[in-house]
């Protein structure tokens, strides 16, 4: 049994997610966490609320509530919204909490007796309008790169350069939108990212399994221009965790937070104290320190293609600088960006499908399959509304959906609700027992490599290979002729229902729990398809399930893309 640590890039607290940043870390991250807990090994799934820096201050100040009630409200509908779309976190946790507080400034403690960590006075935008300092995201403009109007000063939405607010085009404040700005000197403490340089690429060079996508993005900000460049850890806000060494104060850094990029990943492993503090477990240092029996843990994170250079570059020189044996991440798997109709997805511009719409209109587990069979892994991929109920049709309703209905419904009229007795499988049950342990096999492969839609792909070709064996069979026909053959028929056709209930329920766990429920066993993840399809004997009882997937109506989809083509207010 092996054991694997899963996070997820964690979402920031202001307001909902939209489908596009489901698709680029949580939901293939929580197909993988099911996946691997089928297998049989030891999992530990974590997210986290990303509350500290300006867009939960910015995001709290238009709801017109003090921000620490804000994070809090607003984390428990992302934690109700996680569990409506069925991710199955070991924890859910808040970068907001006592444990990340601690480890974030002991961390900075480390960093300054090794030497990485500087004192910067530098030149910093100041509001005159609003009367203080505006961090990087309280400063909008122009990106120098692409022209994108709404860049943020800390990096470009559009195009991921990252950024300085001095770099902006027409920057104004992104509180009050004045342009009434100017640059005063305060001072700062930097992470001496430069002086790590040569061990992360060393170590980056050492994944030649990583995507070439995860990759590419760090040795570009290893390498363009002056390479990798030291980064600021403080800014001047209210809302966040305080400057401290340790537990010791900082001098000259009083009224100081951290920067929300360097407390977010740090987080992931306070997420596993918080996780044993709720009483979920019993040891989290075994999973996150070497020395405690880490180093046995394969730790993989999930992220859009924005997040990488803070996993591979920042967090890993927080760890690495700290001198002390924190596990570093084995596998980061990186997703290019879901569009939506012709355009982007955004928070910031209400743009798109969100979550808590989503599942106003449909079940999770349409959205679930159709995103993860359209994860843009190699590139960017976009959402229609024709793509989703074509393909939603087409795969839920006509193939695994009308196979379970046909076969329990023309057993019942036959033979009762129990899976029938007599006859033999015959040369056809033989070949397709074979054509499905090869299928098995590759799409156990493409699970293994987090290949998404490659697995998509398998486990369709799957559904498919029994929908034609069905319907060549033909059990309605034989029946006339030969009651003992249709009744292996059938047999056979019933014991692929919980087959394909194991292999589905990472995909769409809640009609893999009516599959197989509906059959009285429980999803497993089969050892051998030919075990699998004997697994069912003569006289096991059944019921006949509800439709699995009702199709989506030509004016369900009219009504729908009318409805999401404009902004979210």
């Amino acid at each position: 049994m092996a054991r694997i640590l899963i996070t997820s890039a964690i979402p920031y607290i202001n307001g909902i997610k939209h489908l596009g940043n489901l698709i680029g870390s949580q939901l293939p991250a929580d197909l993988y966490a099911r996946y691997m807990r089928a297998r049989g090994n030891e999992v530990l799934f974590l997210c986290a609320t990303d509350e500290h820096g300006t867009p939960a201050e910015l995001a709290a100040a238009k709801a017109g509530k003090p921000v620490a009630e804000y994070c809090a409200e607003m984390w428990q509908v992302q934690d109700r919204l996680g569990k409506g779309f069925r991710l199955s976190f070991d924890h859910f946790g808040r970068s907001s909490s006592p444990q990340n507080h601690k480890l974030t400034q002991h961390f900075a403690g480390k960093l300054a007796e090794a030497g990485l960590i500087r004192e910067v006075s530098e030149k910093q935008v100041y509001s005159n309008a609003d009367g203080r300092f505006l961090p990087d995201r309280y400063i909008e403009g122009t990106c120098p790169n692409c022209g994108y109007d709404k860049a943020r000063g800390d990096q470009c939405e559009n195009c991921t350069k990252q950024l300085d607010p001095t770099d902006l085009i027409n920057p104004r404040s992104a509180i009050s939108g004045s342009t009434d700005l100017e640059v005063r000197e305060t001072k700062h403490l930097y992470l001496r990212q430069s002086a790590m340089r040569d061990r992360l690429r060393e170590w980056i060079d050492s994944k030649t399994d990583w995507p070439v996508l995860t990759t590419s993005i760090a040795r570009k900000w290893l390498d363009d221009g002056d390479g990798l460049q030291d980064r600021g850890i403080t800014r001047d806000l209210d809302w966040g965790i305080p400057v401290k060494k340790g537990d010791q104060d900082w001098p000259g850094m009083e009224g100081k937070v951290f920067y929300v990029w360097f407390d977010a990943p740090i987080e992931y492993i306070a997420c596993a104290a918080e996780w044993v503090d709720a009483g979920k477990g019993d040891d989290w240092e075994r999973w996150w320190r070497t020395d405690k029996g880490a180093e046995d843990v394969a730790y993989v994170q999930f992220m859009g293609k924005d997040n990488v250079p803070f996993h591979t570059l920042s967090f890993p020189s927080t760890i690495l600088g700290s001198g002390e044996p924190w596990k570093l991440v084995d596998y980061i798997k990186s997703f290019n960006y879901l569009n939506y109709d012709g355009g982007q997805f955004s928070t910031s511009q209400g743009r798109g499908v969100f979550m808590d719409q989503a599942l106003e209109i449909l079940p999770p587990d349409y959205w679930r399959w159709w995103l993860l069979s359209h994860a843009p892994e190699t590139s960017d991929s976009e959402f229609t509304w024709e793509a989703f109920q074509q393909d939603v049709n087409k795969d839920l309703a006509d193939v695994l959906g009308n196979f379970v209905s046909r076969i329990t419904k023309f057993c019942r009229s036959k033979f009762g609700e129990v899976v029938p007795e007599g006859g033999t499988y015959g040369p056809q049950e033989t070949a397709l027992i074979a054509e499905l342990q090869q299928r098995l096999d590759r799409y156990q492969a493409h699970m293994d490599a987090i290949e998404v839609r490659k697995a998509a792909a398998e486990l369709r070709a799957i559904w498919v290979a029994g929908n034609e064996y069905l319907q060549a069979a033909g059990p309605w026909t034989v029946f006339k002729e030969d009651p003992d053959r249709a009744a292996a028929i059938t047999r056979f056709a019933l014991n692929l229902i919980p087959f394909y209930a194991g292999l589905s329920a990472p995909f769409i766990p809640d009609a893999a729990a009516t599959m197989a429920g509906a059959m009285g066993v429980e999803p497993t993840w089969p050892d051998s398809a030919e075990a699998a399809l004997h697994a069912l004997p003569g006289g096991h009882p059944f019921t006949v399930p509800d439709v699995l997937f009702a199709k989506i109506a030509d004016e369900d989809r009219e009504e729908w893309a009318a409805r999401f083509s404009g902004v979210r207010t």
